[in-house]
């Protein structure tokens, strides 16, 4: 549980580290010209839509740090129980994965203007996240069906709020997701959604990162 913590807290690191570079590294010559460039992103600046990304990283590691830190004190009461973990955790891990692959390849497509790549990367990776989803409220099924409710015991409740906090932000991303799908289907070039397509691809690879530390955590104490 410890180095879940650690983890969590260099992963704040590294993105407020990511963040200060964001704001040192812009040069007042180029700047211009991104607005111009990606001034089909709502007319933010490449610069100002990546600081609010990178404050928003670091306010949800600190609540995810947080709750990991509930979650390990908790423990120490006499009434915690063992979690038993459901198996399909394991598939929904590798779903989301893959959905971050998928991300990642629509990045480059991006980069590359290849509009037939993107539309289907991010299509892949939409269907992909929607059954990470899905997986999970099977998990949750499984739970209740077992008898594992949510007022039955701390361990319980934790196991359910980790989940649904996660999930949360991922459905999150999705609403951006949806819209960026959206305007790539209508034919839209492809530079006017690089900029959403990129910053979608930074926030999937850290939530891929943050379940799969939840996930280690729950693994921790399972029966």
């Amino acid at each position: 549980m410890t180095y879940a913590l650690i983890f969590l807290s260099g992963l704040m690191a590294i993105v407020m580290w990511w963040l200060v570079r964001q704001t040192v590294n812009v040069k007042p010559w180029t700047e211009q010209r991104s607005v111009e460039i990606m001034q089909g992103d709502g007319g933010l600046s490449l610069p100002s839509v990546k600081v609010g990304l990178g404050v928003f990283l670091a306010v949800a590691t600190s609540l995810f740090a947080l709750l990991i830190s509930a979650y390990h004190m908790r423990m120490m009461g006499e009434d915690w129980t063992k979690l038993p973990v459901p198996r399909v955790l394991w598939l929904n891990s590798a779903v989301l994965i893959l959905a971050s692959v998928a991300m990642q390849r629509t990045r480059a497509a991006a980069r590359q203007g290849q509009l037939e790549r993107v539309k289907s990367g991010l299509i892949a990776s939409g269907v992909l996240s929607f059954s990470f989803l899905a997986g999970q409220l099977w998990a949750w099924q499984q739970m209740d069906a077992a008898g594992y409710f949510v007022a039955a015991n701390p361990a319980y409740a934790f196991f359910y709020l980790l989940t649904a906090v996660h999930g949360l932000h991922l459905l999150g991303g999705l609403w951006v997701w949806c819209k960026t799908t959206a305007k790539v289907l209508r034919g839209v070039e492809v530079g006017k959604v690089r900029l959403s397509v990129e910053l979608c691809t930074v926030y999937w690879h850290y939530l891929l990162v943050v379940w799969l530390v939840l996930f280690a955590v729950l693994l921790h104490t399972h029966t």
